[in-house]
């Protein structure tokens, strides 16, 4: 096995679009680990975590889509770590990226970014809150692994939203399915 993974599969929503208790499940401190069960949906837990919130659910339109994925393309060629793919979606962003450095950092140079080019582009307030804390790292080690990731990414998403490379150069129809 090498001693850094081949890829990380980055997954990070947008503030308040994924809250704990939603369907099909959420992520929290004890249930984090690989292979583990999700939080099970709680109505109750839901609200709560909706009371909480202090700015209304972030979404991404087009035309922010299209910024966030510019900004992410841009940081990883800026910083020399080879993005495999990249697909931003109303609510959530999925990278495949090689880099060297652990993947948190990789996430949130993506997210300050992006925010920085979206108050350029005179998109809300600089204080507008876009992003969840943190997100989803998932260490690819084999080439299969990377390979599948990258191809969810492309083309398991629905329709395409904003995706670098982007699909349709390589001949392929993207999937009708959700991911």
């Amino acid at each position: 096995m090498p001693d850094r993974p081949l890829a990380y599969f980055i997954t990070f929503s947008t503030y308040g679009t994924w809250l704990h208790g939603d369907a099909p499940g959420s992520v929290d401190r004890g249930h984090n680990r690989f292979g583990t069960p999700w939080v099970e949906p709680d109505a109750d837990r839901r609200a709560d975590a909706h009371h909480r919130m202090s700015q209304e659910p972030y979404r991404l339109d087009a035309g922010r889509r299209a910024v966030v994925r510019d900004a992410v393309v841009d940081e990883c060629r800026f910083r020399g770590w080879p993005l495999l793919a990249a697909h931003v979606r109303s609510n959530h962003v999925h990278l495949v990226v090689t880099a060297d450095r652990e993947p948190e950092f990789v996430m949130r140079a993506c997210k300050a970014t992006a925010s920085r080019r979206l108050n350029e582009a005179g998109y809300d307030h600089p204080d507008r809150k876009r992003w969840t804390t943190h997100g989803s790292t998932k260490y690819l080690w084999r080439e299969d692994a990377v390979a599948a990731d990258v191809e969810y990414t492309l083309h398991r998403q629905g329709e395409p939203m904003a995706v670098f490379p982007d699909p349709s150069a390589d001949g392929r129809s993207p999937s009708a399915s959700e991911g």
